[in-house]
């Protein structure tokens, strides 16, 4: 079975099963996902320094907010969600290829996605759209 263009990454019950390949030729849905980070996460993509985590996180998240990183903080939790662009997608996502510029050094979430995430081992997989379509 193909992937499906009615997948909607907002709507879980959308999504098809995860199997091996899926990822191949994907416009990235998951990335379209809320991405909440760790303070762990910011040190390995290089926006917080081991000693800023262990000050203050909240000092962190003031500063991230601000420099437009971060679009909120969750003190219970102590993980950061991540800003999205135009409110969908990852700052963090090639705009034009759709590729993760971060990828060697992605957060915690999307190295273990699909097997965790608002429906464990589901999809919001679909095609990429031609070269064409996306100039």
């Amino acid at each position: 079975m193909k992937a499906s263009c009615q997948a909607d990454a907002q709507r879980p019950s959308t999504w098809i099963k995860y199997r091996k390949g899926l990822c191949e030729g994907c416009w990235a849905g998951c990335c379209t996902l809320p991405v909440e980070a760790s303070a762990a996460d910011l040190i390995r993509l290089g926006l917080v320094t081991e000693d800023e985590a262990a000050e203050s996180l909240k000092k962190v998240a003031r500063r991230l907010e601000r420099e437009g990183i971060i679009q909120a903080f969750q003190w219970k939790t102590q993980l950061f969600v991540l800003e999205q662009r135009n409110g969908r997608d990852c700052i963090f996502l090639g705009e034009k290829d759709r590729l993760c510029t971060v990828y060697e050094r992605r957060p915690e979430v999307c190295r273990r996605f699909p097997r965790i995430g608002p429906r464990p081992n589901w999809c919001p997989a679909s095609p990429k759209r031609s070269r064409r379509a996306s100039f």
